[in-house]
This record gives structure tokens, sequence and C-alpha cells, in this order.
């Protein structure tokens, strides 16, 4: 296993020039796509601890206690777990909750109970960024465009409608990729985190007392001094490390060493001077508490700053929108979802993919939460959340990487992950407390996405299992033509099987309502390996079997994309004398029924035959050459 992921060695003795270029490079790169949701967070995450649900008065305990909380959330949270810890769990440089559950999954040796929960919780976890990403595009490029209320109070009712028009733009976008202003992005947010911190240390030398918050025991006492009420504000607080799930999920594009360098070389200091400088212009002002982010900003740079908050927002937005896809694909890829239309916007970076369905579902649901909630004040109430129960998740799952993979000390894992595990569940619980005023859309999303996988998953088990028991063995296939030889015709065909050792039925149907078969018969079988990708000597393997018989098993990892046309190269390299424009192939057509007893009721039997009505053809799946398949239909009771 590699708990390393692959990024520039950059020791004192062996560095370069190009060394470090490639390091800057990374570094800028991750910028941009991966600290847009935590960079845009001081937009609203001190706002709504004094002005919104949950609010508390502007007096000088409380914002030194806000700010102490806030400050040792995002160290503890960020850079203590995330980078520190959470980021060593790679799945060959993969980072992300699916990446995770798959590293536990193909290393446990867990009983099927034990498999079957962290398999669960696992699945919930990436179904619950679903509602995040439906949330953080509607919250982030909303609290931007509400600046237009403080440069011209008469215009703020322009402020739902303009959301609305960016976010439809962004998403109308999404189809041409991201590839032609992606070298935007990073110098863009870079203009952001030095604005930001700019602005944060002006009003900081002003008032350089608020520096005092540094100390933790200022969050301790205004917890202890404000009972329930302070505990509710933390669901406020957290708004300031929504996005840490994100460094993770990020990992395998960047590496941990260029995410670490630039947070701390960048992003944690200017983040930190803007929530000082903002908790400094309230102990000035308390009346501004309204917008205090905008506060900061002089009046002659309003205007550049709600540009440059609206482009930032919209970068967060696409970083969110991207790793729905990515997340999207690798749910497929590891047969958690149908076949879905997976585009590829770039050839030279295969992570950059457009997934039409979720492009469309989430523009709907993000513009429907902007119409719905109307400011970013009640959205913040929704937000929150789904990140929590996320970030507790991620913990459960650290631990039985450090314990039984890594076979770390016990006594050490139960008492770190037990101190992130405690931090994780009071914030989740702060948040939860909001769960009438917004909270429950996340969960309500999580909660239908993960019945949509689980019921896809145990569907497709139901039929692969109706479909072994009405065919036969790769062995017993071969030993009946030995016996009894049906006519052989001279040609090559390809049956695609979802078991490599059980004979595909429409085979066995091309045979007994056509009696005949082809000289050279290949059975290949996809199969999703739980590792990110697959390489080339290993990717086919293909078994020459009696009769004229080829077995083919083509792996791929669940950031890849299955090539037809990859395999059969691979595979005439090892034998095989398939020629592409000669074959024909032949594939299963299932017509799924509900009808049998099984532990699977029948609502979700009727949500399983939508699911696969609706998911796109192998053919176009596969790209495989529609002239040259022939599909068999044949239905199958579950």
């Amino acid at each position: 296993m590699s708990t390393t992921a692959e990024e520039p060695h950059l020791s004192a003795s062996h560095s370069s020039p190009s060394d470090f270029k490639n390091l800057a490079t990374l570094s800028l790169a991750a910028l941009g796509v991966v600290f847009g949701d935590i960079g845009t967070s001081p937009l609203y995450a001190i706002r709504e601890c004094f002005h919104g649900e949950y609010s508390i008065p502007v007096t000088t305990d409380n914002v030194l206690g806000v700010l102490s909380l806030l400050v040792w959330a995002i160290l503890t949270i960020v850079t203590l777990k995330y980078l520190t810890f959470i980021m060593k769990a790679d799945n060959e440089g993969e980072g992300g909750i699916l990446a995770l559950t798959s590293l536990i999954i193909s290393h446990s040796k867990k009983n099927n109970s034990q498999r079957w929960f962290l398999v669960g919780i696992g699945l919930f976890g990436a179904s619950l960024l679903y509602g995040d990403g439906m949330i953080t595009p509607a919250i982030s490029v909303l609290s931007a465009v509400e600046g237009v209320q403080i440069i011209a109070p008469n215009l703020s009712n322009l402020a739902i409608p303009v959301t609305i028009a960016i976010l439809i733009a962004l998403f109308l976008f999404q189809h041409h990729g991201t590839a032609k202003v992606g070298a935007l992005f990073g110098p863009i947010i870079l203009i952001w985190f030095l604005a930001i911190g700019i602005l944060g240390l002006n009003e900081i030398i002003r008032y350089p007392q608020i520096l005092k918050a540094l100390a933790p025991w200022y969050g301790i006492e205004f917890l202890m001094n404000n009972h329930v009420h302070g505990f509710l504000v933390l669901g406020a607080v957290f708004l300031s490390v929504t996005g840490a799930e994100a460094l993770y999920a990020d990992m395998g594009h960047f590496g941990r060493r260029p995410i670490r360098l630039i947070w701390m070389m960048l992003v944690l200091p200017a983040l930190l001077l803007n929530y000082f400088g903002q908790g400094a212009f309230l102990l000035a002002s308390p009346e501004s508490s309204y917008n205090p982010f905008y506060s900061l900003v002089p009046s002659w740079g309003l205007i550049p700053m709600v540009i440059l908050a609206t482009m930032a927002t919209i970068i967060a937005s696409q970083a969110l929108i991207t790793g729905v896809f990515s997340l999207t694909q690798q749910a497929i890829q590891l047969g958690y979802l149908p076949r879905l239309t997976v585009r590829h916007t770039s050839a030279s970076h295969m992570g950059q993919i457009y997934v039409p369905a979720a492009n469309w579902t989430l523009m709907f649901a993000t513009v429907g939460l902007v119409a719905g909630f109307g400011s970013s004040s009640r959205l913040a109430s929704a937000y929150g959340v789904a990140v929590t129960a996320t970030m507790l998740i991620s913990a459960i799952l650290f631990y039985y990487v450090a314990r039984d993979l890594w076979q770390w000390n016990r006594v050490a894992v139960n008492l770190l992950v037990g101190f992130f595990f405690l931090i994780d569940l009071s914030f989740f619980g702060a948040s939860v407390s909001k769960l009438f005023h917004g909270a429950w859309f996340p969960l309500v999303i999580g909660l239908f996405c993960f019945t949509l996988m689980v019921t896809w998953q145990q569907g497709r088990s139901l039929l692969l299992k109706q479909i072994q028991d009405r065919t036969l063995t790769v062995t017993e296939f071969s030993d009946s033509l030995a016996i009894q030889q049906p006519l052989r015709v001279k040609g090559q065909a390809i049956y695609l099987t979802a078991n490599p050792d059980i004979v595909p039925i429409a085979l066995l149907h091309n045979m007994r309502h056509n009696k005949i078969l082809h000289s050279e018969v290949g059975l290949l079988h996809f199969s999703t390996e739980r590792v990110p990708r697959v390489a080339n000597s290993r990717k086919v393997e293909v078994t020459q079997l009696s009769n004229g018989l080829y077995r083919i098993i083509a792996r791929y990892g669940f950031m890849e994309y299955p090539n037809i046309r990859q395999v059969l190269a691979l595979a005439n390299q090892q034998g095989m004398k398939f020629r592409p424009e000669a074959i024909s192939f032949f594939l299963n057509r299932e017509k799924i029924v509900a009808g049998m007893k099984s532990k699977m009721s029948v609502w979700r039997k009727k949500l399983f035959a939508l699911m696969a009505r609706n998911a796109i053809s192998a053919t176009a799946y596969y790209d495989l050459p529609s002239g040259q398949v022939i599909e068999i239909g044949v239905q199958v009771q579950i």
C-alpha cells in the first residue's frame, strides 16, 4: 500500500530550480482549486456570529471569545486534523471520502457486518457532499453580490436576480470545461487572499488589543459564560472551516506538499488577519455587524472588492461543482450509481470531466436555494451540518486506517481520534440545532443520494444473482462445446459479462435461437479496482480457453474511464488477434421486473428498475462502435 502522494521531492541537498518552479506552479494551481471554499468564508462567518439566527451582542468579551474559538477551530481542524493527519491516509495518492473508504475496504479483514458499516458511513459521507455542492455556490455567490447593498442600498433588490444569473451562466459554461480559464484561478485567488489580508492588517494596526484572542481561554470563557447560546454560536464559527474536506479530496491533483505549503505561507495568515480585522472593526463600530467584511473596505474600493469577491466565489463554486462531477464518476465506477454520461473536457487532463445529469441537478437545486432562502444569512442556517457530518465520518474512517492498516499504538490512536471526534461532534451538535431553519435540506439530499447508491448496489447484486442462476459457468460451457459443437461461423465476437466466470445470457440466447457460434469468442469483463488507477502492465489479463474462447478481464481504477480501444490493443499484445473493425459486440439488455421475495422492499425494487431504465447503454458508456453492437433482451425478476 502506498501512503504517500506523488509530489515533488525537494530535499535541501537535491533541490533544483526546476523543482522549485514545479512546486510553485502546483502551489499556485492548488490555491485556485483547493482553497476557494474556505477562502471565501470571511464573507459570512463573523457576520453570522453577531448578526445571524443565533447571534450574540457585540461586546469586547464576546468578540474576543468568538475570535478565539474561530482561530483554534481553524488550527485544530484544518492544520492539525486534515493537513497533519488525515492527508496521510491516501489511496495511492488520491484523497476524499470515497477513496478513503475504498482504501479501508480493500485492505480490511473485518467481518461482513463491520465492512457493511464502514461502506455505509463512507457512502453516506459521500452523499452529504452533494448537499454541500448545492449550498456552497448559492451562499458564496450570494454573499459576494450582497455587497451591492452597501454600495447602492436602493439596488438591494437586484442581489437575488444577479446571483441567479451568475449561477446559471456558471452551470451553462460547464460543458466547455475549465481548461481555458483554469490558469486564471490561481492568480485571482492569490489577489483575493492578499487583499483580505491587507484589509484585516490595516484594522489590526488600529486596534492591536484584538490579538489577545489568540489565547484559547477567551473561547473557553465565552462558552462558559454564554452556556447554551454560546454552544449554538459554534454553528456559525464552524462556517470558517467549511472547505477543509476539499483539501483532502483534491490531494490527488496536487500532492500534500503544495497544499500544506500554500496553506502555511499564505492562506492561513490571510484568513487570520481578516478575521481579526473584522473583530477589531466590530469593537470600534458595533453597528456594522450586519456586514463586517465589506465594512473593512474603504469607500473607493467597494466596487472592485465586490467584483473580486464575486470572482473568488465563482471559483470556489467551480471547485465544488468539479468535485461533485468527480464524486459521481467514482460512484459509477465503484458500482454505486448507474451508468451516466461522462464527458472528458480536456485531452491533457483526465480529471476534467463533465457529467450533464449532475450539472443540471446542481443548477436547479442551487437556483432554487437562492430563490427560496432569499439571503446568505438564511442560507447559512442550512450550511454546515453536511460538512460537520462528513468530518465526523472522516474521523471514524481515519481511526480504522491508523489502527488496522498502519498498526499505530491503540492508546495514541484512541486519544488522537477521540480529541478530533469531540471537536467535530460539538460542531455537529451546534449545526443540527438549526435543523428547522434550513439544516434539514442537506441531510435530506444526503439521505436521498445514499438511498439511490445503496439501492443500486443491492439491486445489481440481486440482478447478477438471478442471471447467474440462469446460465452456466465458463468451464461448464467449454466442456459442453467439446461434447456437442454448434455451427461455427468464421468471425470474431465479444460478449460483455458482469462476471468473468459466468457465460453471459446473450451468448446462450444467441446459440439457442440462431444455432451458431463465432469461431473466436471473447468474454470481456470490466473490473473496477479499489485504487485510483491501474498500470497498463496489469490493466488487461487474457486467458485463452479451449474451443476458440478467450476470457478478457479489464481492470480500471475508480478515477479512470474504461476504454474499449485500449483494452483491445493491450489484449492483442497478449496473443489475441482480434481486429476492432471486424468484431461483433453482444450485450445483454435486461428488462427488470419486481416480483420475487427478497430483503429488498417493493418500492426500492421499483426505484432500481427506474434507475436501470434511465442509465445510459453499455454501448455509449464504453464507447463501443454502434454499428457493430447487437443487444439481446432478457427479462429478469428481482
